[in-house]
């Protein structure tokens, strides 16, 4: 028996109602994807930081969504985006930065682009060789945040936050001297040049250097600063001598400072005091030369040899400079006289200075100067190197110098000068030359022509008659030795005849010897005889042998 098909449900039976109050599962899908699409854009709305914009001269090195922002080698941005100005002249650099980062961003923070460099403060970024450059942030002090930057070209030479101080300093030019060049202390690096920029007088240049931490604190109010750049050389009486800080200073340049002895102990200085950048370390570690008194020198005659910065020195003692060197007209004598302008410094006569009467006529430097001139002080232009042809000028007090004027009222003050020692060895050479010119040179040499002739003849006739005859005679003389030598030979008869003849010789002196002897014993001898001889009977006759026969 077959079962009857089911009917489907009719609508509004309570089965159909029943099945449309709960949707299928398949809606699930789309509606949990959308809440994971909601959490995630919440999510990446919430971390997302700030979008900055930097300005760049170029791009180079760097890829929209690739390069990395870094700040202490950790990433807290990317860029996002390169564009180009309006005008072309440089490029927008998109950034979105971390939300982390939101502190880095502030008004005074600085980026710039890390990748390889090399130059003469030395070479960085080498790592980016392999991972590609990337922006370097260094976080500003502000306490105002910032949108809108202007990228540096060149990594900073000082990150906010270093341990260490900035100093100040001025000098009358840059020099060799770039940013990043290294300040030493006792020939160690201890810092670096920051920055640098032109006074707004155009007058001298202002450097801002950073000295690492704990070395700052060398610095004091004493400190001396000096340009350490190229090599030192001097030629003085202990010979040559060659300072240099270190090889980079030969090509970047650098700084070198120092606290002299008295001023060693000082605290370190805390204040923002300008130092002077000194030419050298002998000129920095001077003593303070205090003010100055600016005095005029006439010549008259021009000056080849001497330059602006010439030392002028007075009893041996570099006591200023010279500053200016110009020409003027004297209507009178139609010449064109030197003026040189010096600056003397009367605090580097130290204990002489102290010593000077303090009488009210020696506190104006015009009437003690006229006393000074009335004594002799003139000013004179010598040379210091002949090879050079340099001259310096010279202060000092002349022995019978011809008595001068001296106008105490005139500004700037003219101090009498006399002609140098190199004016004076011309007046010599030219005192000499005209002696030179007096000497019959061409009678002399007339004379010495002839004197030359006869002295020639004479030579030729000694080579041809008195050589000869002096070689015979030489000959004759050897002969004659020869024959002296012969003649003294062992063997030769004259040397035997003269061995025997010293034998009688010393026979006779024996003799002799023995009668001088018998003589001081006995010197009746010489009338009666030996003692031991026999006494003489007479003439002719002997002594009988016995007394008896002898009787008559």
């Amino acid at each position: 028996m077959s079962e009857a098909p089911e009917t489907p449900p009719q609508p509004g039976q309570p089965g159909v109602l029943e099945r449309r109050r709960f949707p299928s599962l398949i809606w699930l899908v789309p509606l949990v994807a959308a809440l994971i699409g909601i959490s995630m854009l919440v999510h990446a709305w919430l971390a997302a930081g700030p979008e900055i914009t930097i300005v760049f001269q170029a791009a180079t090195g760097l890829e929209a969504g690739k390069t990395p922002v870094k700040y202490k080698d950790v990433t807290v941005g990317l860029v996002s985006g390169i564009t180009l100005s309006d005008d072309g002249s440089h490029v927008v650099v998109a950034v979105s930065m971390d939300k982390s980062a939101d502190h880095l961003v502030r008004a005074d923070s600085r980026f710039w682009i890390v990748r390889p460099r090399i130059g003469l403060a030395g070479v960085s970024g080498i790592d980016t060789l392999f991972s590609g450059a990337y922006l370097g942030i260094d976080a500003g002090q502000s306490e105002a945040s910032g949108r809108n930057f202007v990228g540096l070209e060149t990594p900073p030479t000082i990150i906010n936050g270093a341990p260490g101080k900035s100093f100040v300093l001025h000098a009358e030019d840059l020099g060799s001297l770039d940013i990043g060049s290294p300040i030493y202390y006792r020939r160690i690096q201890v810092g670096r040049l920051a920055s640098y920029q032109l006074d707004q007088d155009g007058r001298g240049v202002s450097l801002q250097i950073f000295i690492d931490a704990p070395y700052d604190s060398f610095v004091t109010a004493q400190t001396r600063f000096w340009n350490a750049s190229g090599v030192d050389v001097s030629l003085g009486a202990n010979g040559l001598k060659l300072n240099t800080q270190s090889l980079s200073t030969l090509l970047a340049g650098g700084i070198a400072f120092a606290t002299p002895a008295l001023g060693a102990a000082d605290k370190p200085n805390t204040t923002q005091t300008v130092y002077e950048l000194a030419k050298d370390q002998q000129t920095a570690m001077a003593p303070p030369d205090g003010p100055s008194q600016y005095i005029e020198l006439h010549f008259e005659r021009s000056l080849p040899g001497l330059s602006i910065g010439a030392p002028v020195q007075f009893a041996g003692q570099e006591l200023g400079r010279v500053v200016s060197i110009n020409l003027d007209y004297d209507q009178i004598k139609q010449r064109f006289p030197s003026v040189v302008g010096i600056e003397l410094y009367p605090q580097r006569l130290g204990r002489a200075l102290d010593k000077l009467p303090k009488t009210k006529e020696g506190t104006d430097p015009a009437l003690f100067m006229r006393r000074m001139v009335e004594h002799g002080l003139r000013a004179q232009a010598r040379s210091a190197n002949l090879l050079t042809g340099q001259l310096y000028i010279s202060i000092d007090f002349v022995s019978k110098a011809p008595k001068v004027a001296f106008d105490i009222t005139a500004r700037p003050l003219i101090l009498p000068t006399i002609n140098g020692d190199f004016d004076q060895l011309q007046e010599q050479v030219a005192n000499i030359v005209g002696k030179l010119d007096k000497i019959p040179l061409d009678s002399i040499g007339r004379h010495l022509d002839a004197s030359l002739a006869n002295l020639d003849r004479t030579l030729q006739q000694t080579n041809a008659q008195v050589l000869p005859e002096a070689t015979r005679t030489l000959q004759q003389a050897q002969q004659t030795f020869g024959s002296a030598q012969g003649m003294l030979a062992d063997d030769a008869p004259l040397q035997q005849n003269l061995n025997q003849s010293l034998q009688e010789v010393r026979r006779a002196a024996q003799s002799v010897r023995e009668l001088t002897d018998l003589l001081g014993r006995h010197p009746e001898s010489l009338l009666r005889g030996r003692p031991d001889d026999p006494k003489p009977t007479g003439a002719g006759t002997r002594a009988p042998a016995n007394t008896q026969e002898s009787a008559p």
